[in-house]
């Protein structure tokens, strides 16, 4: 379908981030004027007024930056083809990184000032807006080195993600997958998208076949991998050394203002809950009729046939209605997306595909769906408006310079909405086989994100633990560490670790980015025990939870959660959360009664 065939009311109005391409082009030219202000402040930053009007300016500078970016990209990803939109997306990114430079002194200058001139700052009240900046910096400063040690660190950046890059174009253009022939004699040439849609085939053997050729292939780079993954730990060894932490997962939490302790607590509880996993693998061996579970029997959907086919407006009606806990004052935003060009909803030539939500401070968030009629499509509006709401409440809420939230709390917002969702779906659903889809669909969403990320964050954990201690990082020894791990996870009179397990670590593109994954999984169990008091206790833990959207980024990520009533510091979430996954495996079995 070509762009220009669909209805206006299915496209996002960009023109309220910008008016249009010649204002684009205003705002662009005067950018270049508003950096050169920023950059007369360069080695000025001694006093309070001097430190205040620069903070400012970089607001004032980065939002406009920002608003350029934004609407040039959002504007591609319309036609990723078009040649004009993609060289004005170009010339935002390049600003961007042009204005990051030029601004690169305000951080070093700012830690350099004395500690007592800088909690001066935080307590000043014409500072608000950058209060948690400055204690961010102030708690930060005895990681902070000299501006020639700095600038030698800054240096290694052109080098420093080489092993990221390498297995990148080694994951992505290199690596070589045998064709092999499927039962019903076509010829398959695995590529890492006909993978996922292969693990969910009804037929086993095809699975099988699929597992063997991704994971061999994978097995035949090992050595390869190894190297360039123990590269890549290193790197994060010397970076946390260098800054003196005590270690690299002291270094990755500390980042986020996150405590290590959240990390081991969540590996800690999950491992409680291992044995609620192996009663789910034993059920799903059951399901599927086969006398031993395999690694590539573990995404075959339980339940076929039950697939929700809603019109886009009769899926928005959908979301409305699942969403209503959240009460009167979030339906009427959500009504307000879908009625004012907050959401480009088609599919069309071009067009990026999948979906995300994405804006600029001061104006509505944006959502961008691809939207066909199923299961998937319809979560994944309320996914997406989840996101939207968490920064519309946010932005609505903060300064600029505190509107952000970090990625710890990302997900939380759009995983509440996707279990509202659920939840109200299994609460009018009279259908048994819909019933035990969902239940099946919550039950694979907690496996894969709370136990599949946990194991990962798991071998991240010692992995680098182990070079911390000098020991080293081979294909055995790595491809060892994951398959006990695995063992662990996936454990079960009749549940079989297929030997190429062993190798999968060597396939996880985020294990390049140390630390990140834990995050799928304090998300997700922060989710469902927010929607389930909101379930149980109606207008005060919607009260608070609104408190948790308009936070933004203006404390510590914990406490933003603790605002929702979740205290990931306490044992009593995970605990939740396990309970919540043996309930939910309870009724599901019960439906087979």
């Amino acid at each position: 379908m070509r762009r220009s065939d669909i209805e206006s009311k299915y496209k996002w109005k960009l023109e309220d981030i910008i008016p249009s391409d010649e204002a684009w082009e205003k705002e662009f030219a005067a950018l270049k004027d508003k950096c050169g202000e920023l950059c007369a402040y360069d080695g000025k930053l001694t006093d309070r007024d001097r430190v205040l009007a620069c903070l400012k300016l970089q607001d004032e500078v980065s939002l406009c930056a920002e608003r350029l970016y934004v609407f040039s990209a959002m504007r591609r990803d319309e036609n990723v083809g078009d040649a004009d939109s993609q060289a004005r997306c170009d010339r935002a990114e390049s600003a961007l990184v042009k204005m990051s430079e030029m601004t690169a002194f305000i951080t070093p200058q700012l830690t350099a000032l004395d500690e007592d001139t800088l909690r001066g700052f935080a307590e000043d009240p014409d500072f608000s807006d950058y209060d948690y900046l400055i204690r961010t910096l102030i708690r930060t400063k005895k990681h902070t080195l000299s501006e020639k040690e700095e600038r030698l660190l800054a240096m290694t950046g052109s080098f420093s993600s080489t092993a990221q890059d390498a297995f990148r174009m080694l994951d992505n253009a290199d690596i070589r997958f045998e064709p092999y022939v499927k039962s019903d004699g076509s010829e398959v040439k695995l590529t890492h998208g006909i993978y996922g849609a292969e693990m969910q085939s009804p037929v086993r053997e095809d699975r099988k076949k699929a597992f063997e050729t991704m994971h061999g292939a994978f097995k035949a780079n090992v050595n390869t991998l190894a190297a360039l993954y123990s590269g890549n730990v290193k790197k994060n060894i010397f970076y946390s050394r260098a800054r003196g932490y005590q270690g690299c997962l002291d270094r990755a939490t500390s980042g986020e203002d996150v405590p290590q302790s959240v990390y081991r607590k969540l590996v800690g509880c999950v491992e409680g809950g291992l044995p609620a996993l192996s009663e789910y693998l034993e059920y799903r061996r059951r399901k599927l009729g086969v006398e031993e579970l395999h690694m590539y029997d573990l995404h075959v959907p339980l339940v076929g046939g039950a697939e929700l086919s809603l019109e886009y407006e009769d899926a928005c009606k959908l979301v409305e209605e699942a969403l209503a806990p959240l009460g009167e004052e979030y339906g009427e935003l959500l009504r307000k997306a879908f009625a004012e060009g907050w959401i480009d909803v088609c599919e069309n030539e071009g067009k990026r595909s999948g979906a995300y939500s994405w804006g600029a401070y001061g104006t509505h968030p944006y959502v961008l769906l691809n939207y066909q009629k199923t299961t998937s499509d319809v979560f994944t509006i309320a996914h997406e408006l989840g996101h939207a709401m968490h920064s519309h409440y946010s932005n609505l809420n903060q300064p600029y310079a505190k509107a952000g939230y970090t990625i710890f709390v990302a997900e939380v917002a759009s995983t509440v909405n996707e279990t509202l969702m659920l939840r109200h779906l299994l609460g009018k659903c009279t259908d048994k086989a819909q019933r035990a889809y969902l239940l099946s669909y919550m039950l694979d969403m907690f496996r894969t994100t709370v136990f599949r990320q946990t194991q990962f964050a798991q071998f991240e954990l010692e992995a680098h633990e182990r070079a911390e201690k000098d020991e080293p990082l081979t294909a055995q020894t790595l491809s060892d560490l994951y398959y006990d791990l695995n063992r662990k996870y996936y454990s079960g009179e009749n549940v079989v670790c297929d030997d190429l397990i062993r190798y999968e670590w060597s396939r996880i593109p985020h294990f390049y980015t140390a630390f990140y994954v834990y995050k799928y999984a304090t998300g997700l169990i922060s989710a469902v025990c927010i929607a389930d008091r909101i379930l149980n206790e109606g207008e005060k833990a919607v009260a608070d939870y609104k408190k948790f959207l308009s936070a933004g980024g203006s404390m510590p990520p914990v406490e933003i959660l603790k605002l929702a009533g979740v205290d990931l510091t306490d044992d009593a979430p995970f605990e939740k959360a396990m309970k919540m996954f043996s309930d939910f495996l309870a009724e599901l079995k019960k439906s087979d009664e």
